[in-house]
């Protein structure tokens, strides 16, 4: 059993939320880990310019500020996407994490893209994976000596919550990696739903969408590398996954990934509930959040603390008005149930922490302790 703390998100004049995250996570362990002189990779998501449910820059501040009194060398990482966006290099992907707040001055430490300028400097690390034998991992993050996950907890359209995992093992991934991890995901076209919207065609990053004379999108799949832009940009259920693979698997992969970016570090991680929208921050917006700003919680151990975030939104009620659930369920009838799987139907959350425990990398049972 791994324990995760977890603070509210109430504040005094006396005590701020910084503050509290400051005392969280060494009520949690992190100044157990062999920080002096050592290179501490603070692994979080910048935001995509226009979404504003991302994590302030404010707690990456005070958690440089006290890994660097402890000697450590810190810094702010993310590594390049694979979809078109204003992330996929790191002279566009710097300009975002500056405009949403991350720079050297707020930031109190480096920002740096682990995968370099177009997303080709990585490392290979060995796991003997069932799924992905050796992940290609960013060549900044394989060269920190201590890994630090910052993740703000939501929605994902893929594999149903982004958290430390989701983080972890898409987050870290080079683009040649995160190819890897969508490659047997190749979407196809339901030409029944589609309308000929023409979305998925604008924001293919590969080419591979065109609309065919019947105005129906037709996907070249020598092209499409499987990133799943379409199937979560489509609004008619006309870009849905291929029947060769699963988010289930996705999942898996994205578990196995997460085993690699850790493998033989002290590593350590941190969730954020609060913001917690439909969707990924990858998107240049964000929708209205499914349930109220519940807290951070922190652990060692990523899987129980992904388990323990996710069961709390679960048992959270949902926000009255103006958000996706709120839509079609009365706030009532959602109390308990599983929000995720009622957002992203055909995903399935459970299947990855299911497989990151199988291969080692933590355990679901877990306590949770309040300070």
């Amino acid at each position: 059993m791994s324990n995760v703390y977890f603070t509210n998100l109430r504040a005094t004049s006396s005590s701020n939320l910084l503050d509290k995250l400051e005392r969280l996570v060494k009520r949690a362990g992190i100044e157990k880990l062999p920080l002096t002189d050592n290179f501490a990779a603070i692994k979080i998501h910048f935001g995509e310019p226009g979404n504003l449910a991302y994590l302030r820059p404010n707690y990456a501040a005070r958690l440089a500020e006290l890994l660097r009194r402890h000697g450590a060398k810190p810094f702010l990482t993310d590594c390049n996407t694979l979809y078109s966006g204003r992330r996929s290099n790191a002279v566009d992907h710097l300009q975002s994490a500056m405009e949403n707040g991350y720079n050297p001055i707020s930031a109190q430490c480096q920002v740096i893209i682990a995968d370099g300028l177009k997303g080709t400097n990585y490392k290979e690390i060995a796991i003997n994976g069932e799924y992905c034998p050796a992940p290609k991992i960013g060549t900044a993050i394989v060269d920190a000596d201590i890994i630090i996950s910052m993740n703000h907890f939501k929605g994902h359209e893929q594999t149903g919550f982004g958290g430390a995992l989701k983080n972890l093992g898409m987050g870290c991934a080079s683009v040649q990696g995160k190819i890897e991890l969508h490659s047997a995901s190749q979407p196809v076209i339901d030409k029944a739903c589609c309308t000929g919207c023409n979305i998925c065609v604008k924001n293919c990053a590969h080419d591979a969408i065109r609309l065919n004379g019947a105005r129906k999108a037709e996907i070249d799949h020598n092209r499409c590398v499987g990133c799943g832009q379409c199937v979560a940009l489509c609004q008619f259920d006309g870009a849905v996954l291929g029947t060769n693979d699963t988010s289930e698997r996705l999942s898996c992969k994205i578990a196995e990934y997460a085993l690699a970016v850790v493998k033989d570090k002290p590593n350590f991680h941190i969730n954020f509930i609060m913001n917690v929208s439909p969707d990924c921050d990858c998107w240049g917006h964000n929708d209205a959040a499914i349930v109220p700003d519940l807290g951070i919680l922190a652990s060692t151990d990523p899987v129980a603390l992904d388990r323990a975030s996710a069961d709390m939104v679960i048992q959270a009620p949902i926000l009255p008005t103006g958000n996706v659930l709120s839509q079609h369920r009365k706030p009532d009838d959602l109390c308990g149930a599983d929000k995720f799987h009622l957002m992203h139907p055909n995903t399935d959350w459970l299947a990855g922490l299911q497989h990151a425990e199988k291969i080692g990398l933590g355990t679901m049972n877990y306590k949770l302790i309040t300070i």
